[in-house]
């Protein structure tokens, strides 16, 4: 979702030169949304435990078999686990509970651990996620075993398939694409496997011949024969399990810290606009692309795509550390005729069935897997506020992204109001419209029938969110978001958070563009939202004071084409509402061209924006053309480390249904 930017805050920029605790959590989650999970399903977890700073594993889980959820937020499992920490295999039995909001969006009991908490997002009738919160590198997958067991005969077709395996050493991870056609008579067809191992960033092509599977109470065996070696990436035999559509399937081995993930593929040339609204998605991979270091990430989250360009989220943890972080970002992309592409991060996608799955795959120095479902369409009678509509108003950074204190928030429904107002000096209610987040009522600038800008209270102190808005007397449903201390989004034009920064030279408060570029050792002035709580405090929907300034709290950074920013102000722009400024001091050495701007805080990382720089070093110099490698904007993904940040990250453990 894009928002239109606003214009008069823009237009009172040049302005700004001259006059220049955690509560404890009583917010409910929205569980409305658990009937989405109802009857017997096929899982499987693989847990990845990092046990030192090269990345190397000290332990490894595989949790695999049926998991029933009631409807009403209980759950019953009975599984396998495979764990390298004991010996063979072991029968798993638990019972445990989970919550999930109306879209789709909610968390269960960690089954794999017996401890914590597993985050994700179920679309499709089907459950991706991730303990991110609990400092484990995990990837979960559930979907329905559906009342008819698929058999040999019944499988059939052609599927894509991802998979990555991490058995403990760096130096044999590796990962794979590949095509199987199971024939409906217990043959795979041949199976020519792409991969990579371990560090090297080479190409390793495998031709399986002879691979076979075979059905055994809805589950079936592959077996694709062989060892794992330098020259192979797929080996042995792995479990696999169909979802009732046959759209999906996925596994691993019995005894192997590997998933995989298949989508059944087009049958021919992908229709126009594939890859277009919303996706849930969940990974993981192992980045070795910088030397004698390899950063381990697992995440959930959601990304926008447009016709050109995705804006994503990531609830990321990286195996360094035990907290997680929100990463944003965005990332042009061109889909080639056989439905697939390339990100920035070293992800190869491929589409199938019909554009609602997309499955990749890391290449070279990255290995690992991603899984994206297409998001439901979200719509109610009355006053609706779409559930998946809670969107940072700078970046249009999904709702699984966390909301902050002093968030520019856009809202998106139907009959949110009756006609459009505008209101610069931001009241609580405007229009006949009110929006309260947990109980507090938040300053509007625009209300109109399906979208509402407004400001989040800087009491939210809360671990949820929780959003409601009134509109001539009807109160709409309840959205509930996560919180997090820090959610920054750069304002661009164009508006939507890909594009130009909104960004002031201080020398002569003119505007940055590209024919009027920045230049190396000269300050900026950018403008952006979510920096979270400041000092001295302001009351909601008030100018930021100018005499003194009000400065952010949290501990931030910024970077531009992957170097480091001398930052001399983070804090609310003076004499305006709702808008926060960083004041930056582009680096000498930055390249000429249009160069990412990354923010980073104690537990948030956004990478959408540019800055058009002149005078620089030589560099490519053509808008959004992506870096050979894309190497500053990967290097970007593995700075969250907290020391670099400030103070620790707040937990979502703390969660009441």
């Amino acid at each position: 979702m894009r928002h239109h930017i606003f214009p008069a805050l823009l237009l009172l920029l040049p302005l700004l030169f001259q006059a220049q605790a955690q509560s404890q959590d009583t917010i409910p989650w929205d569980n409305s949304g658990n009937s989405q999970l109802n009857g017997v399903y096929n899982f499987r977890q693989t847990v990845w435990i990092v046990g030192d700073n090269a990345g190397n594993l000290s332990r490894t889980v595989a949790l695999y078999g049926t998991i029933t959820f009631d409807g009403n937020g209980n759950y019953s499992l009975n599984a396998t686990v495979s764990d390298s920490t004991a010996t063979g295999l072991q029968s798993h039995s638990l019972s445990g509970s989970y919550s999930i909001s109306a879209s789709g969006l909610g968390y269960m009991n960690n089954p794999a651990l017996d401890k914590g908490t597993v985050f994700g997002m179920v679309s499709q009738g089907v459950f991706i996620g991730s303990s991110t919160e609990d400092g484990i590198n995990d990837i979960f997958v559930a979907a329905p075993a559906g009342a008819t067991p698929p058999t040999t005969s019944s499988f059939r077709g052609s599927y894509w398939v991802a998979e990555f395996n991490f058995p403990t050493s760096t130096a044999q991870a590796r990962d794979a694409l590949f095509r199987i056609n199971p024939d409906g008579q217990g043959s795979l067809g041949t199976i020519n496997a792409t991969g990579y191992i371990g560090n090297s960033g080479t190409r390793i092509s495998q031709t399986v011949n002879g691979a076979l599977y075979s059905f055994q109470n809805g589950v079936a065996t592959l077996s694709y024969g062989g060892d794992l070696n330098n020259q192979t990436v797929i080996a042995g035999n792995r479990n696999l399990y169909v979802s009732p559509d046959g759209n999906l399937i996925f596994g691993g081995s019995p005894a192997g810290a590997d998933m995989f993930v298949g989508v059944r593929a087009l049958s021919g040339p992908p229709p126009p606009g594939i890859f277009s609204n919303l996706y849930y998605q969940a990974g993981v991979d192992l980045d070795q692309s910088q030397p004698n270091v390899a950063s381990l990430h697992s995440y959930f989250g959601a990304l926008n795509a447009t016709a050109d360009s995705t804006i994503a989220h990531q609830r990321l943890l990286s195996g360094f550390e035990s907290n997680a972080y929100d990463y944003t970002y965005s990332d042009p992309f061109t889909l080639d005729a056989d439905a697939t592409y390339d990100d920035f991060l070293g992800l190869h996608y491929v589409f199938g069935a019909g554009g609602v799955i997309r499955i990749g795959f890391g290449t070279e120095t990255l290995q690992g897997i991603n899984i994206a479902l297409k998001a439901p369409n979200f719509s109610g009678s009355g006053v609706f506020l779409n559930p998946a509509g809670v969107v940072n108003a700078a970046s249009s950074a999904p709702f699984t992204a966390g909301v902050s204190p002093g968030l520019f928030l856009s809202l998106y429904g139907s009959n949110l109001a009756q006609s459009t107002s505008v209101d610069g000096t931001f009241p609580t209610s405007l229009g006949g419209v009110q929006v309260m987040i947990n109980n507090r009522p938040a300053p509007l600038y625009v209300v109109s029938p399906s979208l509402i800008t407004a400001v989040v209270p800087f009491g939210t102190s809360e671990s949820v969110a929780a959003i409601e808005v009134t509109s001539n007397g009807q109160k709409s449903n309840t959205v509930t978001v996560f919180t997090t201390l820090t959610s920054p989004g750069v304002f661009t034009k164009p508006p939507g958070g890909i594009g130009y920064a909104a960004a002031l030279h201080t020398t002569d408060f003119s505007e940055v563009t590209p024919l009027n570029p920045a230049k190396p050792g000269e300050t900026l002035a950018v403008f952006l939202t979510g920096l979270g709580s400041v000092s001295p405090a302001v009351a909601d929907g008030t100018p930021g004071p100018a005499n003194p300034t009000s400065s952010a709290v949290a501990s931030l950074a910024a970077y531009l084409d992957g170097k480091t920013v001398n930052v001399s102000f983070a804090g609310l722009a003076p004499t305006l509402v709702g808008l926060y400024q960083m004041n930056l001091q582009i680096p000498a050495t930055v390249r000429s061209g249009d160069r990412y701007l990354d923010i980073a805080g104690p537990d948030s990382y956004n990478s959408e924006a540019v800055i058009p720089i002149s005078g620089g070093a030589v560099g490519v110099t053509a808008p959004f053309v992506k870096e050979a490698m894309s190497s500053s904007r990967r290097h970007g993904r593995n700075l969250l480390r907290r020391p670099a940040h400030g103070q620790p990250a707040p937990s979502r453990r703390r969660l009441t249904q």
